[in-house]
């Protein structure tokens, strides 16, 4: 497979051909137990939980697209993030991204200090102020990147170096780039994970989590948690997911591309205050984005000035849908301070930068000429 480009390669993961009659895809195992030959030999696989031929078919596929040893499926992308921060212990410190997912932020603050492992944020577009928050404890560095909703770009490599100097574990949620637009494992990180719900499946029609390592200690870690947890993926959901797989490369091609176009469009309107796009050499992350990534992605945020001009703009658009989520078809427009960061405080979402006019635009496949049409006579309802 290391011969191949990724959209080959990607075919080719996802219809690996049953060894016992050739079916193209992989065959969904509904069940819940296995049957054994007898008391002293038992089959790979005993019950669902632990192991499903389905899954595990899934589970390869995404490992090596990322260029992983090990992968892990799991129920929904907070269950992935989840299981990989419980294989800490009490004592433990963490440094996470101070633009931090809602999900992961409710986990941390929430969940995680009730168990005494505790956290601190820093800025990890800045390397100092990195290795400034590492303390005694500390066992690893969380990175995401491009960060949720301000997509601020973390150097993976510089940070991956900061951690293996302190002898620290390096985290990093792939979400919004998935394993075809950026690779953090080949840059140093130690564990990836993403929202499989996003880009992987691509269509809004499942939940899945999936994490990726290439160290065998950490996925022996990793596997004790899924299976003692029990938040695995269904095999329905795993089949979904490796037919939503299939297009990852075409479906990103082009929503990156209409993204590029959409955010540059965006940046020269009167009615927009600020631009956050990786792939707009504005940007000032953007240098570190083109080193470390395929593009700037399909996901943008950009500032209207109020949370008034949101509810206009919102109310008068005809092509995207206004919800939660992203990485589908179809556009999506989301309000971060009410959706995906609800859990933040007031004072903590204009510490990050989440703006009361701030909305972020998860980009389709829908004709961009199209959207850039809708956004301008959407933007032109506000006073």
């Amino acid at each position: 497979m290391s011969d191949f480009s990724d959209p080959t390669k990607i075919i080719k993961l996802t219809t690996p051909h049953d060894p016992e009659n050739g079916a193209l895809n992989t065959p969904i195992y509904m069940t819940s137990t296995f049957s054994q030959p007898d008391l002293d030999h038992f089959h790979e696989f005993d019950y669902a939980r632990s192991g499903n031929p389905t899954r595990q078919a899934g589970e390869k596929a995404l490992a090596q697209l990322e260029g992983a040893e090990y992968g892990y499926l799991f129920s929904t992308g907070m269950a992935a993030i989840s299981s990989v921060l419980l294989t800490f212990s009490a004592g433990d410190h963490l440094v996470i991204s101070g633009h931090v997912y809602g999900g992961t932020y409710r986990v941390l603050n929430d969940i995680l200090t009730r168990f005494n492992i505790s956290h601190s944020y820093a800025d990890f577009c800045d390397p100092d102020a990195v290795e400034a928050a590492i303390k005694p404890n500390t066992k690893a560095l969380y990175i995401e990147t491009p960060s949720n909703p301000t997509l601020d770009v973390t150097d993976i490599a510089a940070i991956s170096q900061i951690a293996k100097a302190h002898h620290l574990i390096t985290i990093a949620d792939n979400t919004f780039m998935s394993p075809y637009l950026q690779k953090p494992l080949s840059l140093g990180a130690d564990i990836v994970v993403h929202s499989a719900t996003k880009f992987l499946s691509g269509h809004s029609d499942l939940l899945a989590g999936a994490v990726m390592t290439n160290d065998p200690e950490l996925a022996k870690q990793i596997y004790f948690i899924q299976n003692a947890v029990g938040a695995t993926l269904s095999s329905f959901d795993t089949w979904l997911l490796l037919r939503g797989l299939k297009t990852l490369a075409v479906r990103l091609d082009r929503s990156s591309s209409s993204a590029l176009k959409l955010a540059s469009w965006l940046e020269n309107q009167p009615q927009v205050v600020r631009v956050l796009y990786p792939g707009l050499p504005s940007h000032p992350g953007y240098e570190i984005q083109q080193k470390q990534a395929k593009n700037g992605g399909a996901v943008f945020s950009f500032d209207i000035g109020s949370e008034a001009a949101v509810r206009t703009f919102v109310a008068a658009l005809k092509i995207p849908i206004f919800s939660v989520s992203l990485g589908a078809t179809e556009t999506i427009v989301s309000y971060p301070p009410k959706m995906s960061h609800a859990e933040l405080s007031a004072a903590d979402l204009k510490k990050e930068g989440i703006t009361p006019g701030l909305l972020r635009v998860s980009v389709g496949l829908e004709d961009v000429d199209d959207l850039i049409a809708d956004f301008k006579q959407a933007l032109g309802q506000i006073k």
